[in-house]
């Protein structure tokens, strides 16, 4: 990034504390009607409540305040990463990102595509982008490495649900009957369901409760008025013993 990049995203900085959500949410909106299909990734009940929206403001905001030393943020982008990898982020969706991002601070703050503002915006994105796939590489490569690991989705097979207070505890083995990758307790790991009725998939992080050489346990809150993509509700509802649900490889953050 040129100084001139970096004077342009910090002057931003004013108008990212006062309209960040609204910029994000838009993003969101317009990124997911172009990419339908990145709906799959999305946590959707999470696009309803707000709760990405105002995370990724949050995230923007402070890459624009530290672009100078972007390094300061390592302990945020060391979480943001290990939790693009749970749900099997992949680099050419960074692109996708980055073309909605960049239109829609185009059109939210009402200035050219061909403006010095979008010029710096894309310096910086491209800078950000580079980073995180390069962290991304190196702990998918990690998983794969590690005895019972694996990237992507896996197939597991719910092997009991038991109903503790309001919870229910789902115990789920590995579908193609090879290692799993040994974790502690209250390790996240993400599932993802199908949504009745709809041709979409939704992922959720939940906690392991505990895990075993060939099955994993987490704890499902129950969900007293769920979204339609609530992920614990549609487990606690429409799933049984037997059924398939789809797990990420269980990582620290």
């Amino acid at each position: 990034m040129t100084p001139q990049h970096i004077e342009l995203v910090k002057a931003t900085v004013p108008v990212l504390r006062e309209n960040g959500v609204a910029l994000t949410r838009y993003f969101y909106q317009r990124m997911l009607n172009n990419h339908p299909e990145l709906k799959n990734t999305f946590n959707l009940e999470h696009q309803d409540n707000e709760r990405q929206p105002r995370a990724l403001a949050a995230a923007v905001l402070a890459y624009a305040e530290h672009i100078e030393n972007p390094s300061v943020l390592a302990k945020a982008l060391e979480h943001i990463t290990t939790k693009h990898v749970s749900l099997d982020i992949q680099p050419e969706q960074y692109a996708i990102v980055g073309e909605n991002l960049l239109h829609s601070i185009s059109e939210v703050l009402d200035v050219a595509m061909d403006s010095d503002l979008i010029a710096a915006w894309q310096a910086a994105y491209m800078q950000l982008a580079d980073l995180m796939i390069s962290m991304e590489k190196n702990k998918y490569q990690t998983l794969a490495s590690q005895h019972g690991g694996w990237t992507g989705w896996r197939a597991f097979k719910i092997s009991a649900i038991e109903r503790s207070g309001s919870a229910y505890l789902f115990s789920v083995t590995a579908q193609d009957g090879q290692a799993i990758l040994n974790a502690q307790a209250n390790t996240p790991i993400s599932v993802r369901v199908s949504v009745p009725e709809q041709e979409l998939l939704q992922p959720q992080q939940f906690k392991l409760s505990a895990s075993t050489e060939n099955s994993y346990q987490f704890l499902v809150e129950h969900v007293a008025e769920p979204s339609p993509y609530s992920v614990a509700a549609i487990l606690a509802q429409h799933y049984d013993v037997g059924d398939v649900v789809e797990l990420s490889a269980p990582m620290t953050v």
